[in-house]
């Protein structure tokens, strides 16, 4: 973790000094303030873990919106297991903030870390949390498509949404040639900005698998799969994401197969939420 931007203000808390004064400002100067902060908008889920609180604010100084996430008394066992996939023992934030970081060294826009900082007893985590700033002028995919998925199909329209799969493949690519894997590649963690780039978050999960890297590829690739809405992305677009991703003209035997344990990915995870009550984005007739 690049430390050369963050002054330790305290004890295992560490700031971006650009952000100092508008964190003092709201009194989050250690730890302990951190944690007993509530002056944001809580961002509960249905599925989010006793063990884990987010939170979204403001600081004024320089004005961004912010979110906290902190872990308090994360359980043992998911500890244990986080160390084992990353083959470190590290905070459960700094398996946020540090995947991030490198991801970002090498090209991949993540959310800027701004302040981060753990505590542990005698030798499990106690807590620790990270705050990073609002991706600016961007929402996730799940969310908000470009514009012109949602207007009439012009032959202008149909050569942009080919642009967008195309640069959403590349961006896609790149991440993997990093070696790095997501585990959680949905629309819901791609953000896509005014600019025209590519954002990739909630990285907790991402590691560099030293074996089964191949079926971690395919687990990210199912994710995006399933998660591409079927009233917007059609079984030509597709094919167009995977050839722009292997850089390939048309598909070789080994792509197909690979496609093929994509799909089934898909379809197992199609069963679970249809049993679930849940909606299977990617479905479209016959699927």
């Amino acid at each position: 973790m690049n430390k050369r931007r963050f002054a330790e203000i305290s004890k295992s808390f560490f700031v971006d000094t650009d952000y100092r004064a508008g964190l003092e400002e709201l009194g989050l100067t250690s730890i302990d303030t951190v944690f007993s902060f509530n002056a944001g908008m809580n961002l509960v889920k249905n599925n989010l873990a006793k063990h884990r609180s987010r939170l979204q604010f403001k600081i004024n100084s320089p004005p961004v919106t912010v979110f906290l996430k902190r872990y308090d008394r994360p359980p043992i066992l998911l500890q244990l297991k986080n160390w084992l996939l990353h083959r470190s023992r590290k905070s459960t934030s700094f398996f946020d903030v540090d995947p991030a970081n490198k991801l970002a060294e090498n090209g991949i826009n993540t959310p800027k870390t701004i302040c981060y900082g753990e505590q542990w007893g005698s030798f499990f985590e106690k807590r620790s949390f990270c705050i990073t700033e609002k991706i600016p002028n961007a929402e996730s995919l799940e969310r908000k498509l470009p514009d012109c998925f949602n207007e009439p199909a012009t032959g202008k329209n149909t050569e942009l949404r080919k642009n967008f799969i195309v640069q959403l493949a590349n961006f896609v690519r790149k991440f993997h040639e990093t070696h790095c894997r997501h585990q959680d590649l949905y629309f819901a963690h791609i953000f896509y900005g005014n600019s025209g780039r590519f954002y990739l978050i909630d990285l907790a999960r991402a590691f560099k698998p030293v074996i089964l890297a191949e079926r971690y590829r395919i687990k990210d690739i199912a994710q995006l799969y399933y998660s591409a809405p079927a009233e917007y992305f059609s079984k030509s677009d597709r094919l167009r994401f995977y050839l722009s991703y292997t850089g390939h003209d048309s598909l070789t035997r080994k792509d197909k197969a690979f496609i093929s344990k994509v799909k089934n990915r898909a379809k197992r995870m199609a069963r679970h939420d249809r049993k679930h009550g849940r909606s299977v984005p990617f479905a479209g007739k016959g699927d």
